[in-house]
C-alpha cells in the first residue's frame, strides 16, 4: 500500500507492495492498495512516477492486472516496459511534429498535446506487445494482462486503456459532493464492437452454463482459453482471433472541480460496486 507522498516526507509513508514509485519531494497525494483474492499469487501490479520524462508537470499511472497461469510475471513485464518505450515514443512524436510545416501548436494546444500522446500510446502497446512475444523466460502464449494507464500534463490527462480495469473521476457538484464520472470502457467481449471483430476473426464468444452473464472468448474449436476481456497484451494463442492489444485513449482537460482518479481493477469493480463512489485505491489529486 502506498499512502500519503506528500512533500519530502513521503518516504517514511511508502509501505511494501506490488508496484514501484518514482517521486522527488511530491506535492500529490498517491495511495494504493493490493490484496490478493482466492488465488495463490497476487497478479496485479502498478507504477506511479511523477516528474515523467524530467518534465516537472509531468506524471505517469498505470495498474496492470495479469490472468492464467504466467500473469503475474506478465503484468510486471508490462509495468517494466511501457513507460519508457511511452517515453521514447513521445519524445519521437513530438519531434516529427515539430518539423510539420503545418504544425501550430499554440492554435489548439490540447488537442495537438492530445493526438501526440494518442499516437506515442498506439505505438508503445504494439511495441510492447511485440516484445512480450519474443520474451522466451515468460510463457505469455496462453497468459497475458490488462493496462490502463494515465498520463497527466499539466492541466491535461491522457488515459489509455486496455482491459477491463477502470478509471473514474471524482469531481463536485454545485452542492460540494463527489460525481463519479467513468473515463473508461471496461472491453469485455460482449459489447457489440468487440465481439463483432471477435466473430469476424473467427472467434467464439458465449457462456459457461455454470457461468451466466460472463462472457468469456475462446478458440473456433477449442473450450479455451476463455478470457473475460477481449483486449490485453499476451494471450498469443487467441490473437489471431479477435483479441487484442490496441488501446482506447481518451483525454479530459482538469479543472477546479476534479479531485482525484481511481484506478481499479476488474475485481474490485465487479464485486466492489461502490468503487464508483467511494474512492478506496485513489492515486492522486488532480489539483
Amino acid at each position: 500500500m502506498l499512502v500519503g507522498l506528500e512533500g519530502e516526507q513521503h518516504g517514511a509513508l511508502i509501505l511494501p507492495s506490488s508496484g514501484t514509485v518514482n517521486v522527488s519531494g511530491s506535492n500529490n497525494f498517491v495511495s494504493a492498495f493490493s490484496k490478493r483474492g482466492q488465488k495463490r499469487v497476487n497478479q496485479d501490479c502498478f507504477i506511479v512516477w511523477e516528474e515523467f520524462g524530467c518534465q516537472e508537470d509531468m506524471m505517469f499511472c498505470g495498474i496492470f492486472d495479469g490472468h492464467s497461469p504466467w500473469g503475474h510475471f506478465v503484468a510486471k513485464r508490462v509495468r517494466e516496459s511501457m513507460p519508457s518505450s511511452l517515453l521514447c515514443n513521445w519524445q519521437e512524436t513530438l519531434a516529427e511534429t515539430s518539423l510539420d510545416p503545418d504544425f501550430d501548436l499554440e492554435s489548439d494546444k490540447m488537442l495537438h498535446w492530445f493526438n501526440i500522446w494518442k499516437r506515442s500510446h498506439l505505438k508503445t502497446c504494439a511495441a510492447v506487445d511485440q516484445e512480450l512475444e519474443q520474451e522466451r523466460r515468460i510463457k505469455s502464449f496462453y497468459s497475458g494482462t490488462t493496462a490502463l494507464t494515465i498520463v497527466r500534463q499539466g492541466e491535461l490527462i491522457v488515459v489509455a486503456n486496455v482491459g477491463d480495469s477502470r478509471a473514474v473521476l471524482a469531481t463536485t457538484s454545485d452542492d460540494g459532493s463527489l460525481i463519479p464520472v467513468q473515463l473508461t470502457v471496461d472491453f469485455k467481449p460482449n459489447l457489440p464492437q468487440e465481439a463483432e471483430r471477435i466473430i469476424q476473426c473467427k472467434g467464439r464468444v458465449f457462456c459457461l452454463d455454470d457461468e451466466p452473464g460472463v462472457h468469456r472468448i475462446w478458440l473456433p474449436d477449442e473450450e479455451c482459453p476463455g478470457l473475460t476481456m477481449s483486449r490485453a497484451s499476451g494471450d498469443y494463442c487467441v490473437k489471431d482471433f479477435g483479441l487484442i492489444s490496441v488501446p482506447e485513449v481518451t483525454q479530459r482537460h482538469i479543472t477546479s472541480r476534479d479531485q482525484f482518479v481511481v484506478l481499479a481493477t476488474d475485481g474490485v469493480c465487479k464485486y466492489h460496486s461502490s468503487v464508483e463512489f467511494l474512492p478506496r485505491p485513489a492515486w492522486k489529486r488532480c489539483n
